[in-house]
């Protein structure tokens, strides 16, 4: 996937951030001040900068300003302070996103995702062949020789999830939070119908279920 660099002092949210991302499959590199951030960073190989702005010996937004001096690699402004002033100071120093505390860890990672997927960085291929079968995830859309596969765009999104943390092993739980946040109806088997809808359709072989847990996107190589 991608490599980040995480620059947050609090050392419970740096390890629960770390935690949560490294299981979507990334690199993760901590910081527990700006200096060091800025140290981190200057060793190469960062694809995004999670960036707290009330950070010791060198503020985020100081951080923010010397990097973007030499890179445009995706920042996101991770903080507390919720005032116009920080946010406007953020978005002119040329950060690219801005999130408040509390967040969502699943919030968080969506962001993530797009800023990723928007420099074309650890994020999944628009079009992708499975076997005989094309999928295109931007327009929710598959094919094979025959034309057209019916499809919903829900399959689609649960397909991508898969694929973005290939060989990871997703819970159920996992999935119908990513996918249907509050709004599934708390029954695991929603997921598994999901599943042979897509197997069926897609005639897909690389969707394997791990008993009494739940399922991952695994290829040969």
């Amino acid at each position: 996937m991608a490599a980040l660099l995480i620059v947050e002092d609090d050392r419970k949210t740096n390890e629960a951030i770390c935690e949560y991302l490294r299981s979507a499959g990334h690199e993760i590199i901590p910081a527990y001040d700006g200096t060091e951030g800025l140290q981190l960073f200057g060793k190469g190989g960062i694809d995004l900068v999670v960036l707290d702005i009330m950070l010791p010996k060198a503020s985020g937004l100081s951080v923010l300003h010397e990097i973007r001096q030499k890179s445009s690699v995706p920042i996101l402004m991770l903080t507390a302070l919720e005032d116009e002033y920080t946010q406007v100071t953020s978005f002119d120093e040329q950060a690219d996103d801005y999130i408040t505390k509390p967040f969502s860890m699943i919030l968080l990672g969506r962001r993530i995702t797009a800023l990723l997927r928007r420099c074309g960085k650890g994020a999944v291929s628009d079009i992708m062949t499975f076997g005989d079968v094309t999928v295109n995830f931007s327009g929710y859309t598959a094919k094979d020789k025959n034309g057209r596969i019916d499809i919903t765009p829900r399959e689609i999104d649960l397909l991508r999830l898969l694929v973005e943390h290939k060989g990871l092993v997703l819970t159920r739980s996992q999935i119908l939070d990513e996918l249907w946040g509050d709004s599934y109806p708390i029954i695991d088997r929603t997921v598994d119908t999901y599943i042979k809808n897509l197997r069926k359709k897609l005639r897909l072989d690389c969707i394997v279920t791990v008993k009494g847990i739940g399922y991952k996107y695994e290829v040969e190589q």
